[in-house]
């Protein structure tokens, strides 16, 4: 039996034990980034693309309300409404960070959302009971609910209190989804990406590559740049803010570098060649003024970069979204160079 006179001494070191390992465990749950590395951990690893936005990072930042204040603001949904009501939750001013992976399947699209904010969870599940069912699995409570209109099922549990998931996987395994040892490579890209509070990362394919080279304006498409951008094998696009700027940093990747080159030399062109495209006379003469310099402040903060980290080889493009840009995009109609489809005439 221990002494009598360490007793004392004995309780002082447990108790300050404990309040260390509580003050830690405290510190470490609302450490931002602790928060995100745990969010993104449950990503699947064979996810095709991941996104994760921290809407909470994004609040303190003149230029979030710019960016509200640009976007169209369409009717509510009317199930979105229904939720509101019912439930007190509205994302805008309750929603603190969401993380999102998209996995491709034989029958379309499988997602998982992992979503942090403030939830009234005694009323958001009793939303769910009324609306749709639930079931007892692996421990816990699953929801699902199908949104009007449609005959998929969405399906969701709280992880914690101020934690769910959703996921339109019928077996709902996604929900239970554990850290994988083996997502290394996802890991990198999310190191690399850290403190920026909206991203998306994308494990590339021919098929991704062509959609996104169809989204250049028709001016500026090439076979050529479709070919290399098909032969990055993954794709990250950050956005963060600097004041009332959004600064935006795309970066493509791939083993060969020979094919980072020509990609590095022809989007510096495409670059220069825009830049010339609006200082023209007819462009002057085409496109809203307001417009047309917003656009030439975003091209002159464009920045082409060489990345070689030994076994990968990257390209990055850098640029900032300013408000002029916003303000003179809002009210503008469709981008010049703007292709008109083969085989239709113009419309004026």
């Amino acid at each position: 039996m221990p002494n009598r006179k360490l007793l004392p001494g004995l309780l002082v070191i447990v108790a300050l034990s404990l309040a260390g390992t509580f003050a830690y465990l405290r510190y470490k749950s609302s450490d931002p980034l602790a928060t995100r590395n745990e969010m993104l951990a449950r990503m699947p690893a064979s996810a095709n693309a991941v996104v994760f936005l921290d809407l909470a990072a994004l609040r303190a930042s003149p230029f979030l309300a710019q960016l509200f204040a640009w976007a169209p603001r369409p009717a509510p949904d009317e199930d979105y409404a229904q939720f509101v009501q019912a439930t007190g939750f509205n994302y805008e001013r309750d929603l603190d960070r969401v993380a999102l992976a998209v996995s491709r399947a034989s029958n379309g699209s499988i997602f998982l959302v992992i979503a942090d904010g403030r939830f009234d969870r005694t009323k958001i599940e009793a939303y769910a009971r009324r609306s749709g069912k639930s079931e007892a699995r692996n421990g816990a409570t699953i929801f699902s609910i199908a949104p009007s209109g449609t005959s998929q099922a969405l399906f969701f549990t709280f992880l914690r209190e101020d934690r769910m998931a959703w996921t339109n996987d019928p077996s709902a395994a996604a929900l239970f989804w554990q850290p994988d040892p083996f997502a290394a490579e996802w890991r990198e890209r999310y190191v690399r990406l850290a403190g920026t509070p909206l991203f998306a990362v994308i494990r590339q394919d021919s098929g991704a590559a062509s959609a996104l080279a169809q989204q250049a304006p028709g001016g500026f498409r090439s076979p050529q740049l479709a070919a290399l951008l098909a032969q990055l094998q993954w794709i990250s696009i950050g956005a963060k803010p600097d004041g009332n700027l959004l600064r935006v940093v795309a970066e493509g990747e791939c083993e060969s570098e020979a094919t980072m080159r020509q990609l590095n030399d022809i989007l510096s062109g495409i670059l220069v060649l825009a830049q010339g495209g609006l200082k023209g006379a007819d462009t002057r003469k085409k496109l809203d003024p307001q417009l047309r310099e917003g656009y030439l402040e975003l091209l002159q903060s464009a920045e082409v970069q060489k990345v070689d980290r030994g076994s990968s080889k990257s390209v990055r493009v850098v640029f900032d979204v300013t408000p002029k840009l916003l303000q003179a995009a809002r009210g503008a109609g469709p981008p010049v160079g703007t292709a008109t489809p083969a085989g239709q005439p113009p419309t004026h």
